[in-house]
């Protein structure tokens, strides 16, 4: 409902989608591709977007808003899904994460963007992917990317330490995991991690804030470049509500992502 709403009140303007439903990866993923109209005189920035959901729900055609909101901002903005819970468990997800930014390197070219400038973006259980692809150096280098290729990441309401698991979901998703630690964005926090935007809401009862405050207090005292925001009032489904055209008014988001983004891949 969200993603028609956008477009009925004009999220799609200036943009269009250059791709649906493209095959990547090894497990029968797919993703859609959303630039701007207009001709640009060099290649775009990129932004991979992953929706949330718990690990167990969310469809990548379910947040176009997002992909149409980031390109309206002059950005080539790529919608993965992932596989899902029980399906799967950790760290299936993550490896699919990689996988789509594999195709990016590989791929993005040809839709104008540049391989060079690639930032990560996902809200919730889509944070969580952001946050390991751009912290912990295994998932990347395992399909053969070079984890420098990640310029900035931006993480709304995402888990990055929980644990111990409290929540059926972080159970499910994590379960069998040999060593509970190497779940935890928050383990592998590093001084030369990329610029970081870790996003919260006070009223947000699903995914704590102490995570993005406990993760930005980690890198901070590593000196590592990472910006915090807690804005107050919205729900957990409200901050990335507030990318889409209709709820735009609830909060900065968008516009505070954007600016984040332009400084870290000028």
């Amino acid at each position: 409902m969200l993603n028609g709403l956008d477009r009925i009140t004009g999220g799609g303007s200036g943009v269009e989608r250059a791709g649906e439903g493209i095959a990547f990866g090894t497990h029968g993923q797919r993703l859609d591709v959303w630039r701007p109209e207009a001709e640009a005189d060099r290649p775009r920035p990129v932004l991979i977007f992953w929706h949330g959901g718990g690990w167990v729900k969310g469809r990548r055609q379910e947040y176009g808003f997002a992909g149409r909101a980031y390109a309206g901002r002059g950005y080539v903005v790529v919608v993965p899904d992932y596989r899902k819970v029980p399906g799967v468990r950790f760290p299936a997800f993550v490896q699919d994460g990689a996988q789509a930014v594999k195709w990016v390197r590989d791929n993005i070219a040809r839709y104008g963007g540049d391989p060079d400038r690639v930032a990560l973006a996902g809200h919730s259980a889509g944070a969580y992917t952001v946050a390991m692809l751009a912290l912990d150096r295994r998932w990347l280098g395992a399909e053969g990317v070079d984890p420098g290729i990640v310029k900035a990441g931006v993480g709304l309401s995402g888990p990055y330490d929980f644990y111990p698991w409290t929540s059926p979901r972080a159970v499910e998703a994590m379960k069998g995991a040999a060593d509970p630690a190497m779940t935890q964005p928050i383990t592998f926090a590093r001084a030369d991690a990329p610029p970081l935007l870790l996003v919260t809401s006070s009223d947000d009862t699903v995914v704590r804030p102490r995570n993005a405050i406990n993760l930005a207090k980690k890198l901070e005292s590593l000196g590592a470049p990472v910006e915090y925001r807690n804005y107050r009032g919205l729900s957990h489904e409200e901050v990335v509500m507030a990318i889409s055209k209709p709820f735009r008014g609830k909060a900065s988001v968008l516009d505070d992502s954007v600016r984040f983004l332009d400084k870290a891949m000028p």
